[in-house]
């Protein structure tokens, strides 16, 4: 990924444009997890700054702990959740997990390493 590229991850219930790579790694459901998936994506890919969906917040406030603790400092803009469905048309790919619980998606900007 070049800087400022983005990779989505997501619930299973995230539609993906035709046009998007998408990699299916739901098994099952639940498996593997949203934040399974994004912590071990954060262990591989620098990244500068993440989107989530403002529904979040009200709608999902364990998965935005979990993400907070996962991505530690950084930065976070929120967006509604149909702005990030159209951005899915602009990202390079996405990753669908097993993931069941609502508003479990992420785009990953990614930055460098130098």
């Amino acid at each position: 990924m070049g800087h400022f590229d983005t990779i989505g991850i997501g619930d299973a219930g995230m539609p993906v444009p035709a046009k998007t790579e998408k990699i299916d790694l739901a098994v099952e459901a639940g498996l593997p997890s949203f934040i399974q998936v994004l912590e071990n994506v954060l262990s591989e890919l620098e990244v500068q700054k993440v989107y989530l969906a403002e529904e979040i917040k009200v709608q999902n406030p364990e998965q935005l702990a979990a993400v907070k603790k996962a991505i530690g400092d950084t930065p976070i803009e929120f967006i509604p959740h149909e702005d990030m469905k159209k951005d899915l048309n602009d990202t390079k790919a996405f990753i669908r997990t097993g993931e069941e619980t609502p508003y479990s998606n992420i785009l990953l900007e990614s930055g460098v390493v130098f």
